[in-house]
């Protein structure tokens, strides 16, 4: 059982590993050893008074691995899920297990999703993300940014080309989703 002091398995004696790995014991003596202290079995050294941790309330609502019984008895509730991200990440952690790469691509949507949900959560208050600034694109003029890229051996040149794209797209497709809603909305509107 996961989170509890005692120790999950014995340790095989000297002698049974010498009976069965040739050479086994090269490094037996504890002056040769750096980590001979903390090799020691002692659970009162570490100062905790308990065998299984308290747990933490509202445990039940977090997502957790398919893999665990349980959520661990602390975790982290600064970053609550919400919206579209939320529910993708829960859909990861419900669906896939941490051993399937569609759980791993899952929660990278989320977080793409989240970013796209920050940038628009900006365009509706009274402080917008200003992508120009915040991209350190006008830093680059200042720092050779020709001659940064190409006289070098980098990896990244080969996709240099998309990076204004990633940076650029989604600020320039979000006034155009906007306008055609609101065209779709007025649409709507003439026909009713």
């Amino acid at each position: 059982m996961p989170y509890t002091a005692e120790k999950p398995y014995k340790n095989p004696s000297p002698d049974e590993l010498r009976a069965r790995i040739p050479g086994w014991g090269a490094d037996l003596d504890p002056r040769d050893r750096p980590s001979v202290p903390r090799e020691k079995y002692d659970p009162g050294a570490t100062g905790a008074h308990w065998d299984f941790p308290e747990r933490q309330p509202g445990g039940e609502s977090r997502e957790r691995s398919l893999e665990h019984k349980f959520v661990t008895p602390v975790f982290g509730t600064s970053v609550p899920l919400k919206g579209l991200s939320g529910a993708i990440r829960r859909f990861a952690y419900k669906r896939y297990s941490e051993g399937r790469a569609a759980h791993w691509l899952l929660l990278i949507a989320g977080d793409r999703v989240d970013a796209w949900e920050a940038h628009a959560r900006s365009l509706v208050s009274r402080q917008p993300d200003n992508p120009v600034t915040e991209t350190g694109i006008l830093a680059e003029a200042g720092h050779h940014p020709v001659s940064s890229r190409f006289r070098q051996n980098r990896s990244d040149v080969s996709h240099m080309w998309m990076d204004p794209l990633i940076v650029a797209g989604p600020w320039l497709a979000a006034p155009v989703v906007v306008v055609l809603g609101i065209r779709a909305a007025l649409r709507r509107r003439r026909i009713a």
